[in-house]
């Protein structure tokens, strides 16, 4: 008799068991393994360091391993191509510089859209653009500047690394804003671009404050503006361009995450409360510091608005001066 009531108490037990370890499997959810993000440049640049900078507290938060994968090349369409070929799942992500998502579709012919092909993660990171000119050249503040570019219509020339570069178009769009004239000198990356700025070569360029500091700290190159809403913590003294008469120059490189369309909205949202809780730290917060950058969160919802805007944004830009890309 006692054997007889204990076998249906133990499968009952069990039954109890199994229903119990599916809700937790149901609950966990995602994710259940790896998680591939593919970044659009090669180790060593801020998009790497912004893509680690995120993908090991990430892998902690989600219990899964956050695997970064370099796939630099095409102006980003490498890794935008490898993203959206991928299966919506949340397990293949991007993480792009803005460069590439919101300028080179607007210079060169690229298979997709920017805005309707890509599904909104979180901005994981933001870097202002500083303004900088050679020691010798006789104007100490963004006013002066362009009163000496007036005055001198088409004698100053400005660095980038090269055609297209966010330097490029935020130097011609402090042209048309300002109604002055500059002349566009383009180099293979920003080292060749600052040595030549070092040896008064060319006149001046807007680029990430990074290699730029100790330059600007030993007097070798002045800072006239950063193009943030606050100014930068390592040069307090240098105005914003709002400061300066410019609210409208807000110029920052930003690295955010996107997936392929269609990534399920229980996954993005996964994916984005664990992204901004890290970018709340203090540690987090610390490190984009220490790259002169800042850690500006921005949700799925925000993130998409502001891809279109800075598409939009930028092709007006780019259509005014009659940029042509290489395509």
């Amino acid at each position: 008799m006692k054997r007889n009531v204990f076998k249906p108490a133990l499968l009952a037990l069990a039954i109890s068991t199994v229903s119990m370890t599916n809700v937790m499997a149901q609950e966990a959810g995602y994710p259940q393994r790896p998680i591939s993000l593919i970044v659009s440049a090669a180790p060593g640049g801020t998009t790497d360091l912004a893509a680690r900078m995120i993908a090991d507290p990430l892998s902690k938060e989600l219990g899964q391993p956050v695997v970064v994968e370099n796939k630099p090349g095409a102006s980003g369409g490498i890794a935008a191509q490898q993203v959206l070929r991928a299966k919506p799942d949340g397990y293949t992500l991007l993480l792009q510089y803005s460069g590439y998502q919101v300028i080179t579709p607007s210079i060169e012919k690229v298979s997709w859209d920017p805005v309707k092909d890509f599904t909104p993660i979180a901005n994981v990171l933001s870097a202002p653009q500083l303004l900088v000119v050679k020691k010798d050249l006789p104007v100490n503040s963004l006013k002066e500047l362009v009163q000496y570019a007036k005055e001198n219509p088409g004698k100053l020339n400005y660095a980038s690394s090269g055609t297209g570069a966010l330097q490029h178009v935020a130097t011609e769009q402090l042209n048309q804003m300002a109604g002055i004239q500059t002349t566009h000198v383009p180099y293979k990356g920003t080292g060749p671009a600052l040595t030549d700025l070092l040896a008064g070569v060319v006149d001046l360029t807007i680029t990430t404050p990074p290699p730029l500091l100790p330059h600007v700290k030993s007097g070798a190159l002045k800072a006239l503006v950063v193009t943030s809403k606050d100014p930068l913590p390592s040069l307090p003294d240098v105005p914003t361009a709002s400061a300066a008469g410019y609210p409208d120059l807000l110029v920052s490189s930003w690295f955010a995450m996107y997936g392929p369309k269609g990534v399920p909205g229980e996954v993005v949202q996964r994916l984005n409360t664990a992204i901004e809780k890290i970018m709340a730290t203090p540690e987090y917060k610390k490190k984009a510091e220490g790259l002169g950058a800042t850690a500006e969160y921005m949700g799925p919802e925000q993130l998409g608005k502001y891809t279109g805007e800075e598409l939009a944004r930028w092709k007006k830009v780019i259509d005014t001066a009659g940029i042509k890309g290489g395509n």
